[in-house]
């Protein structure tokens, strides 16, 4: 066989696991909106199709390890190549996380359909969903493109969503001290926006395989961070 086609074969193999991603990637991101709007409507029915989504994302995850570990035994890559295969795992298994948190929105916007709404709350997490939506859909664009710049712009924009995170926990203990009626929902209303920081950092998760993708190692400077819940006392 040729080194000519056996680049051409590794090459198809590698766009064929890009594909998969990418599929992943467009059912994620239906998730994150989807669940937040089954969270504000209210929408039961909606709320039941983003956990059943959540199958798909997990069976494209399953396929993309079938083919990258069938691509590491048969064409033992290195250097970029192998860089390559590894940050398919990587960007595939962060996808499937996100999916998973938004599994749980969408979970909990079924139970607190009949609980005392939150309205600002609600609007905050809207703004927040719209937010890290944005974001899968910039660094699957990245990936593709293999675009540092804009991987490394990602890492700087999760801070946004982590702020936001910070704001929502100080009006959520708020709610909570004026009655005890609002614990429940506010309690819910918090982890819903702690599974859309924690969507945000695994973004800056792929942003961070992309940059290592194309220098061959990962972004020097400590990642931003401002999620400051755990130190606020109320």
């Amino acid at each position: 066989m040729s080194n000519a086609h056996i680049v051409k074969s590794f090459d198809e193999e590698l766009a064929q696991i890009e594909n998969l991603i990418l599929e992943m990637g467009g059912i994620v991101e239906t998730q994150i909106t989807e669940s937040v709007q089954a969270l504000c409507s209210r929408d039961e029915t909606l709320a039941t199709k983003v956990r059943k989504d959540d199958k798909s994302v997990d069976a494209l995850e399953t396929r993309v390890d079938e083919l990258t570990l069938r691509t590491l035994a048969l064409r033992q890559p290195m250097a970029r190549d192998l860089r390559s295969v590894i940050c398919a795992l990587k960007v595939s298994s962060n996808l499937e996380r996100i999916g998973d948190y938004a599994k749980n929105i969408a979970k909990r916007s079924i139970v607190l359909k009949d609980a005392n709404r939150i309205i600002s709350a609600e609007k905050t997490i809207e703004r927040m969903s719209a937010m890290v939506q944005r974001m899968v859909a910039d660094v699957l664009n990245a990936y593709v493109a293999k675009d540092i710049v804009m991987a490394d712009d990602l890492l700087q924009r999760d801070e946004e969503v982590d702020h936001m995170h910070n704001a929502l926990f100080r009006e959520l203990l708020t709610y909570m001290m004026e009655s005890s009626a609002n614990i429940t929902p506010c309690m819910h209303m918090l982890f819903i926006a702690k599974n859309l920081e924690r969507m945000g950092d695994h973004v800056t998760s792929i942003a961070e395989q992309i940059h290592y993708l194309e220098t061959g190692s990962i972004p020097e400077d400590d990642r931003p961070k401002s999620d400051l819940t755990s130190q606020i006392a109320g």
